[in-house]
């Protein structure tokens, strides 16, 4: 229901009144819960390599897991461009459905064949979380942004930590994991049926321009000519795609541009490829070092380190400091508390400590990244977030691709599953190094900039006086 109209900056748009944002606020939360629930995940790897499944360790290394970050690095640009002139909600039914078809290929097919196709059929899903974060900025007025953005960031914080607190007690109680790879498929599919549900967004956010303009003119070449053909049609096609990309690489230049955003734009590409790199192989490390007939935890060290960096994330929101001059130095000191924590985990046979230094990993990661993200969206129109975001997780992406093709992939290399984490703690020290670095640099500009204006102040001051 429309219940006023409300002009920006000459743009005239509708305003949807209190109804009309909490439906698919309520909706996209119910969603993100349940898509997120999967209680299976935090065990996969020993769900695979167990009496369930029968692969090897070395399968699940490195012939089944790397073929979810090689599709998501082909996957995720065509998503990109797809999901805003489709207008999000399609792309949504389509990972929730991705998500069903993934969970039901693991827990009914067989062999490594099968394994890979799952992999790369919940890389999809994955690809299209760019449609399920922008689509609320589609449908919701630009007073609630911050408020329905935290209620769908809440949702799926719960769901991941409810889904695998809701494995540990399972497993604990000794329910088999394919009992957990049920209820995970039951959890996605309760998603997908709520997705069916959204409204479909009258505008898309990036491309809405160009798209307005093709449209127009097609519908003008319609009225005025009975020849319009396939070869007209295709015509008009080329142009929109054309615009598109024009459209394209002028709003990454313009969001770029600025030297500040661009490194907190790195640090949220390369913290992501590490923090996928080391999420997907942790449960292998932990498989290697873990006692015999051990009661694995993997859900509850899951679920706890995912509430406490949620917590931590909403306390970083409440911080009082001038992120501009210090955020790079912060990123950098803690980046290197994340690289310690992985060569503490490297080094240690103990499940137990390993598992503690697991918890700081993603404790740590999850306020970073939560810095970059406010920090990239205050120089952002809000247009462009879903361009933006959408290529600092292609670009993470395919940095994943190519530490998994060096470090798992290369066949003159080989490295065991401990050498591989000294890699990853190698990878999280440079970046730390990058980011001191540059925040060194920065804090010294700002305060030498502010010196040189005070000082012209003074002499500014003195001069008046004088006169």
């Amino acid at each position: 229901m429309i219940c006023q109209q409300r002009k920006k900056k000459g743009d005239c748009h509708y305003v949807p009144c209190h109804a009309g944002w909490v439906g698919p606020t309520v909706l996209l939360c119910i969603y993100g819960f349940c898509s997120m629930m999967r209680p299976i995940e935090p065990f996969v790897a020993v769900f695979l390599t167990g009496t369930y499944k029968n692969l090897t360790t070395e399968q699940v290394t490195s012939q089944v897991i790397p073929v979810w970050t090689y599709s998501s690095a082909v996957l995720l640009v065509p998503v990109l461009l797809v999901t805003d002139f489709l207008r999000y909600k399609p792309v949504i039914v389509l990972q929730g459905l991705t998500y069903v078809t993934a969970f039901l290929l693991i827990l009914v097919g067989s062999g490594v064949h099968w394994a890979q196709l799952a992999f790369f059929i919940y890389s999809i899903a994955m690809a299209a979380d760019v449609a399920y974060f922008s689509y609320i900025y589609s449908v919701v007025p630009p007073s609630y942004y911050q408020r329905v953005t935290g209620y769908v960031r809440a949702a799926i914080l719960l769901g991941y930590a409810a889904g695998a607190l809701l494995a540990q007690l399972l497993v604990s109680f000794g329910v088999p994991l394919y009992y957990l790879a049920i209820v995970t498929l039951i959890s996605v599919s309760i998603a997908l049926i709520t997705s069916c549900f959204l409204p479909m967004p009258k505008t898309s956010l990036f491309f809405n321009e160009a798209y307005s303009a093709d449209q127009t003119k097609s519908s003008v070449d319609v009225n005025n000519s009975e020849s319009w053909n396939f070869w007209g049609k295709s015509e008009t096609a080329a142009k929109y795609v054309g615009r598109m990309f024009r459209t394209l690489i002028l709003d990454c230049k313009k969001c770029y541009s600025s030297t500040m955003m661009l490194f907190f734009c790195i640090w949220a590409a390369t913290g992501r490829c590490g923090f996928y790199q080391v999420s997907s192989y942790i449960q292998v490390l932990w498989v290697h070092i873990q006692p015999n007939n051990f009661t694995a935890y993997n859900g509850g060290v899951d679920a706890i380190s995912t509430l406490s960096g949620a917590a931590a994330s909403v306390a970083v929101g409440h911080v009082s400091l001038e992120w501009s001059v210090w955020g790079e130095l912060v990123l950098g000191g803690f980046t290197l508390l994340i690289a310690g924590a992985l060569f503490l985990m490297d080094l240690t046979s103990n499940i137990w400590i390993s598992y503690t230094f697991y918890f700081l990993f993603k404790t740590i990661y999850m306020p970073l990244t939560t810095i970059c993200t406010f920090q990239i969206a205050k120089k952002l129109n809000r247009r462009r977030y879903a361009l933006v975001f959408g290529l600092n997780s292609f670009v993470g992406t395919v940095l994943q691709s190519v530490l998994t093709a060096v470090v798992i992939n290369t066949k003159s290399v080989q490295l065991p599953i401990t050498s591989q984490f000294i890699t990853y703690a190698s990878y999280f020290a440079a970046i730390s190094l990058l980011f001191t670095v540059r925040g060194v640099y920065t804090v010294l500009h700002m305060k030498a900039a502010r010196r040189r204006e005070t000082t012209t102040c003074q002499r500014a001051h003195t001069c008046d006086e004088f006169v």
